[in-house]
């Protein structure tokens, strides 16, 4: 099984960076092969709400990093959404790829494939009901379960590290998967 994570964090080796660095040992301990793309690290442009995506190739055509994104994550059996917890919602490159991910409302090509989210917070997992419940309206209207959802209270650079249980947790998930 391949996975895709996407890192919608600008702190490498951060709170969020570890956590999917452990959901992605797990999931290579039981032989499964895992990616991770920076997306602070990409040039994402907005989406503008052409529709160009709507029409003929069902395609969107900004010309930026999401040319090379589409086909690695159409590859995936499992998409790994992690992003930092920003007012109450998704990092702004998380966002960005989110809405970007429009054309495939149109083309069907993610329905069955699965999602996994992790959203480290300052606040802890009561914060983050408005961000995940972005993600699941989105992912539901293209077909993608979630499948695992990690909501760890942690702010400080690489803190998640102390908290043995979401750890723990967090490789369960990938091994899981």
């Amino acid at each position: 099984m391949k996975i895709l994570a996407l890192m919608g964090s600008p702190r490498k080796e951060g709170n969020t960076d570890i956590l999917v660095d452990t959901v992605l040992s797990g999931a290579k301990a039981n032989g499964h092969q895992g990616d991770k793309l920076y997306l602070y690290d990409l040039n994402l442009l907005p989406c503008i709400d052409c529709r160009n995506c709507k029409n003929g190739d069902k395609i969107c055509t900004r010309d930026d990093d999401m040319r090379d994104i589409y086909p690695t994550i159409e590859g995936a059996d499992v998409i790994l959404f992690g992003t930092p917890l920003y007012w109450y919602g998704p990092s702004g490159p998380m966002k960005l790829l989110m809405d970007r991910l429009l054309p495939y409302s149109e083309t069907g090509m993610l329905k069955g494939k699965r999602a996994v989210l992790v959203i480290p917070s300052a606040e802890g997992a009561d914060a983050c009901g408005p961000v995940v419940a972005m993600f699941r309206l989105s992912l539901d209207y293209l077909g993608v379960d979630i499948a695992e959802v990690l909501l760890p209270t942690a702010y400080e650079k690489g803190e998640v590290k102390k908290n043995r249980m979401e750890m723990e947790k967090a490789f369960r998930i990938g091994a899981s998967l």
